[in-house]
């Protein structure tokens, strides 16, 4: 039997291609996340997912070194202080917008990222853009709500559990549809450090599953 013309294996392995989806990391921070992510991909664990940029709105951070040493393009985005919050919120997110959009981004992960953003870019990346928040939304979300004050209002509340939850991002502050959630158990002696650091871990994996998801 003879094979078939060269032609068509290729139309045929071009059908079985799946696109890559293209995904850009906003950071403020050391990066953890981030860390997570490139790990990920490396392993195959992002589906077909492709950090194709990180974007910080602080310069010098920690996660800048993570990417550039994973070869990843890497940028520095600082909000302009001489305009007012509000101002100051759609410019920054202007020029994040300009750059996803040439870079051909489809994902956009806010993992640590500590501007809120505003304008245009909640339009263009409507489920097209996620957060990871540090605490059980609705509970512990919202304005002024992130990193060690979420955990300090978790303690002194009582609560049981905490955990962390990944959404998509819209027009309000933590407000987005939730996508996934994981807990963990808020233990006696406790301290925001400590709740903190077992929280992280459900993190990584939170922020993993769902860019794998969405990819």
């Amino acid at each position: 039997m003879s094979e078939k013309p060269e032609y068509e294996k290729n139309e045929k392995s071009e059908k079985n291609e799946k696109k890559v989806s293209r995904i850009l990391v906003l950071v403020s921070g050391n990066g953890t996340n981030l860390q997570a992510l490139i790990d990920a991909e490396r392993q195959g664990g992002l589906g077909n997912g492709k950090i194709a940029g990180v974007i910080s709105d602080t310069a010098g951070v920690f996660a800048l070194e993570r990417a550039k040493g994973a070869g990843i393009p890497a940028y520095t985005a600082l909000p302009c202080k001489s305009l007012p919050k509000q101002e100051r919120r759609l410019e920054l997110s202007g020029r994040i917008l300009a750059k996803a959009l040439e870079l051909k981004i489809d994902l956009i992960v806010c993992a640590g990222f500590l501007s809120i953003l505003r304008g245009d870019i909640i339009a263009v990346y409507e489920r097209g853009m996620i957060n990871i928040h540090p605490s059980l939304l609705p509970k512990f979300g919202g304005r002024g709500m992130y990193g060690e004050r979420v955990h300090r209002a978790v303690l002194a509340s009582g609560e049981a559990e905490s955990g962390c939850t990944v959404h998509f991002v819209d027009a309000g502050t933590d407000t987005g549809r939730i996508l996934l959630q994981r807990t963990v158990p808020v233990l006696a002696g406790d301290t925001p450090e400590t709740l903190a650091g077992r929280i992280r871990v459900q993190e990584h994996a939170a922020v993993v599953e769902a860019v794998r998801n969405l990819a």
